[in-house]
C-alpha cells in the first residue's frame, strides 16, 4: 500500500504584491522537475495557482509581472473609493483566456469569502477571471465581486494559506507557500484604508496558522521589507521565492518519494466551506 504514488497539493496563501515571490517558488520547483496533482489559491496566491494550474511557465508568470502597473489592477482615481476588480479580470483573461477553471490542464481551486453567508467559498467551477477576482477582493480596496448568488471579497478573511482545500480534493501531501509570514504589524495611523489593511492583517495572522497546521511542509520567503500594495521589486521578491524554496526542497523531495499514506489526514471541517 506504501508503494503507490502519492497525490501532492500545493496551496499558495495571499500577500498581496508580496505574492510575486511565489513566482520563484515555481522556478525552484519547476527545476527539481516537480508537478502537482491539484493547486489551491488565495488572493495573490490565487492568480500565480491559476497561471500554474494553466501549465504557465515561471518563465511566462515572470514576464507578465514585470509588465503589471499598480494601476492595472486599483482602476479607482478618487481617494477612498474602492475600485472594481475589471483589472484583476482583465489581466487573467489576457493571460489565460476567458476560461473556466474546470478547463485548466491541472485542477484549481480559489478561495474567496462570501459577505452574504460570512461563509469561506472554495471554487473550483465556472468562470476563472471571475472567482480569481473575488479571490483578491480586499475589503475597502475593491468592490465585492457577483458570483453567482455570492457576493466574494478576499479569502484571506477566512482562509490565507489554504493548505488544507488540496486535501479536500485527495491529496496526501500538502505544500504550502506563505508569501507573508510577518503580517503581523500594526498602524499608528487613523486613515481608513491603513485600519483596514491593519484589521485584515490581523484576521489573516490568526487564520493563517490552519495554512501551518494543514501543510507539511511550507515554503516561507522573507517578504517583509516589501509592501503588499506596489507592483515593483519583482526580481527581488521572485528571488526570495527561489531560494526560500531551495532551502525547502530537502522536505519537499522525501514527500515526492513517500508512498500513498494509509490515511489522508485532514485538520480542518468542510462543513464550514461552501465548494463551488
Amino acid at each position: 500500500m506504501f508503494g503507490r504514488k502519492p497525490k501532492i497539493g500545493i496551496a499558495f496563501g495571499g500577500g498581496g504584491a508580496r505574492g510575486f515571490s511565489h513566482i520563484g517558488v515555481i522556478k525552484a520547483l519547476e527545476e527539481f522537475g516537480l508537478k502537482f496533482d491539484y493547486i489551491a489559491g488565495t488572493s495573490a496566491g490565487s492568480i500565480i495557482g491559476a497561471c500554474m494550474a494553466a501549465g504557465k511557465s515561471w518563465r511566462e508568470i515572470y514576464a507578465e509581472a514585470k509588465k503589471l502597473k499598480t494601476k492595472d489592477i486599483r482602476t479607482s482615481k478618487i481617494p477612498l473609493v474602492p475600485s472594481k476588480t475589471d483589472g484583476i479580470q482583465t489581466l487573467i483573461k489576457s493571460v489565460l483566456g476567458d476560461v473556466n477553471i474546470e478547463q485548466l490542464a491541472t485542477p484549481f481551486s480559489a478561495v474567496a469569502v462570501d459577505i452574504k453567508s460570512t461563509r469561506e467559498v472554495c471554487i473550483s467551477h465556472g468562470n476563472l477571471a471571475k472567482a480569481v477576482a473575488g479571490s483578491c477582493c480586499v475589503p475597502g480596496v475593491f468592490v465585492p465581486v457577483e458570483f453567482g448568488e455570492r457576493l466574494l471579497c478576499d479569502g484571506g478573511l477566512q482562509n490565507t494559506i489554504p493548505a488544507d482545500i488540496p486535501r479536500y480534493f485527495g491529496c496526501d501531501y500538502v505544500v504550502a507557500v506563505d508569501c507573508h509570514k510577518e503580517r503581523t504589524y500594526g498602524t499608528d495611523s487613523q486613515k481608513l484604508l491603513d485600519v483596514l489593511s491593519c484589521s485584515i492583517r490581523i484576521l489573516m495572522k490568526s487564520n493563517a496558522v490552519k495554512g501551518y497546521v494543514n501543510a507539511d511542509v511550507v515554503i516561507a520567503p522573507e517578504t517583509k521589507r516589501f509592501k503588499a500594495t506596489r507592483a515593483e521589486n519583482v526580481d527581488e521578491m521572485v528571488e526570495e521565492g527561489y531560494h526560500a524554496a531551495l532551502d525547502a526542497m530537502p522536505q519537499i523531495m522525501k514527500l515526492f518519494k513517500k508512498g500513498k499514506p494509509f490515511k489522508t489526514k485532514k485538520y480542518s471541517d468542510p462543513s464550514e466551506i461552501d465548494f463551488v
